[in-house]
C-alpha cells in the first residue's frame, strides 16, 4: 500500500469515527465528503438541532508531529467558512440556527481506543 492509499485509509478510519461521534451528540450526518469543484470539500454535514455543522476531521496517529486540532489555520478555518456557505446556498439557504463550523480531532495512539475529541465553533 503506497503512502497516499494509506492517508486516504487513515482519513476514512478517522471520519468514520468522527461519524460516530456526532450521531451520538445527537447530531445527524446529512453528508459525507462534501466537494464543491476545485474549491475543495467537506468532511461531514451535520445538522444539530435547527443549525448545519460543516465538520473538519482531523486524523493523526500517535507520535505525529502535530494535535489534529493544530491543522486548523485561520486560511484553513477561512477556506471551511467558504465552503459552508457554498454548500447552504446549494441547499436552500441558511438555516434558522445558523451554520457552524467545528472540528472533530481523532488520535489514534499505537495501542488502546482512538481518542475522538470534538470541538464546537472554531470559525
Amino acid at each position: 500500500m503506497n503512502a497516499r492509499t494509506a492517508r486516504g485509509a487513515l482519513g476514512k478510519y478517522g471520519e468514520d469515527l468522527a461519524a460516530r461521534r456526532l450521531g451520538e451528540a445527537g447530531m445527524t450526518v446529512l453528508e459525507r465528503n462534501w466537494r464543491c469543484g476545485r474549491t475543495g470539500e467537506i468532511d461531514i454535514v451535520a445538522r444539530d438541532g435547527d443549525a448545519v455543522v460543516v465538520c473538519e476531521v482531523k486524523t493523526r496517529r500517535a507520535g505525529a508531529f502535530e494535535h489534529p486540532m493544530a491543522a486548523i489555520t485561520p486560511l484553513k478555518a477561512e477556506r471551511l467558512r467558504g465552503l459552508a456557505e457554498r454548500w447552504v446556498q446549494e441547499h436552500g439557504g441558511a438555516p434558522p440556527g445558523g451554520v457552524r463550523i467545528d472540528v472533530v480531532g481523532v488520535l489514534l495512539p499505537d495501542r488502546g481506543a482512538p481518542v475522538v475529541e470534538h470541538v464546537r465553533g472554531v470559525a
